[in-house]
């Protein structure tokens, strides 16, 4: 296998780091970012020679940074279904096919955490790491553990008290270590960055090494191909920590210098956060280029429930330089939205991936977009991970009589 990386790179100074290495952030405490020989992978392999290929994000090695078919930590990963929701978009006034959700919900795990912990794991096994640690909201946690037993790496993970029993259990069945924290996500994290230093653990925390996003980027990649090589015009995420939405924006990018897409125009891309949970959005409204810590966090989309992300100043920057922008919906809307997916399409978001729809909804009442226009919508997690309420009745034949 051949390998393409250049270099790597602290997002914030742009200094070159050595790609031969584990890292966690720079030395300037940023996030790094992986940088490919573009013209290089060019003249290496064609689009249309990896779209031959079998389906799941490890095909496209080119653009990512294996060293070797070993590697791979192979889960049964597939390429996550693009469904049209023709009845909600028809609503709106739109064409049957302008809104479509990305379903990452079928990948190893349930959730969109599988594509950036497969490379975060690969990459951390290849540099001699042996332990893992990570603070999760549920689904993260879930895919490291996953990820980690199949590469014979210890794991162990900070959850919030609060996370919902079954991530909690799951992650535990797949042979992690979990720990309940009373706090949000960052107080998690802190505990990461201070146990991990004493134990020996390798943080795989959001953005503090630099192969997720290189992971997550194959949403981008794959999207593309999926869609013939012609983007979207919006494209909807649900944003935490953000890895997901840096990550396509590169992948696109690099997409473009690659010659690969029919049409050079990229999406505008959209950051959808809860009510009681919006930092990004408040900071892309006042103009700032960082966000400030979001106090008392609350909202039913937990994997959205991310206080203080470190890259924020990338998702910031990724918003700005595609003309999209940020946007927050109530959990109501998010409730509502669920149900009418489910009740009037058959799909079944999780609540992340609600948001998505709600703030789509409320996008287009706004006029930040058309009805007409091409938007993908991320469904980040299997709907099946979360609580539903119970809307059954007791059979009473009188119900059926006459």
């Amino acid at each position: 296998m051949a390998r393409f990386v250049s270099r790597l790179v602290c997002s914030r100074t742009g200094a070159a780091l050595d790609p031969e290495r584990l890292w966690n952030l720079s030395p300037a405490g940023a996030p790094i970012l992986v940088e490919y020989d573009l013209e290089a992978v060019r003249q290496a392999v064609t689009r249309a020679a990896i779209a031959a290929r079998a389906d799941g994000f490890w095909r496209w090695r080119e653009l990512l940074p294996l060293y070797d078919e070993s590697d791979v930590i192979d889960l049964g990963e597939g390429d996550t279904p693009l469904i049209p929701l023709p009845r909600l978009a028809a609503a709106a006034g739109g064409e049957s096919t302008t809104l479509l959700v990305k379903d990452e919900g079928r990948l190893p795990t349930g959730s969109f955490k599988a594509r950036g912990l497969a490379l975060a794991v690969a990459m951390a096994r290849r540099f001699g790491a042996r332990a893992l640690a990570m603070p999760t909201n549920g689904n993260a946690g879930a895919a490291l553990a996953a990820y980690a037993a199949r590469a014979g790496l210890e794991a162990h993970v900070f959850c919030p008290a609060d996370t919902p029993a079954i991530n909690i259990r799951e992650i535990a069945a797949l042979g992690a270590r979990v720990y309940r924290v009373e706090g949000l996500i960052d107080d998690c994290g802190r505990l990461v960055a201070r146990h991990g230093s004493e134990q020996g653990w390798f943080d795989v925390s959001t953005l503090k090494e630099p192969y997720r996003i290189e992971g997550k980027k194959t949403m981008g990649l794959e999207l593309a191909q999926q869609m013939g090589w012609r983007l979207p015009d919006v494209i909807f995420y649900p944003t935490g920590g953000g890895t997901g939405l840096i990550g396509m924006w590169k992948a696109f990018q690099e997409l473009k210098a690659l010659g690969w897409l029919e049409d050079e125009r990229l999406p505008r891309m959209v950051a959808v956060q809860a009510a009681g949970c919006a930092p990004i959005v408040r900071a892309f409204e006042t103009g700032a280029d960082r966000a400030e810590r979001w106090n008392d966090a609350a909202t039913v989309a937990a994997g959205i429930r991310v206080p203080a992300a470190i890259g924020d100043f990338l998702i910031l920057r990724a918003l700005r330089e595609s003309g999209g922008f940020a946007i927050a919906v109530s959990d109501e809307a998010i409730l509502a939205a669920r149900k009418q997916a489910a009740a009037k399409e058959g799909v079944l978001l999780c609540p992340e991936g609600a948001a998505t729809l709600a703030a789509w909804r409320k996008a287009i009442a706004a006029g930040l977009v058309s009805p007409d226009e091409r938007v993908v919508l991320f469904n980040c997690a299997t709907g099946l991970k979360y609580p539903l309420p119970d809307r059954s009745r007791p059979y009473d034949p009188i119900l059926f009589a006459g």
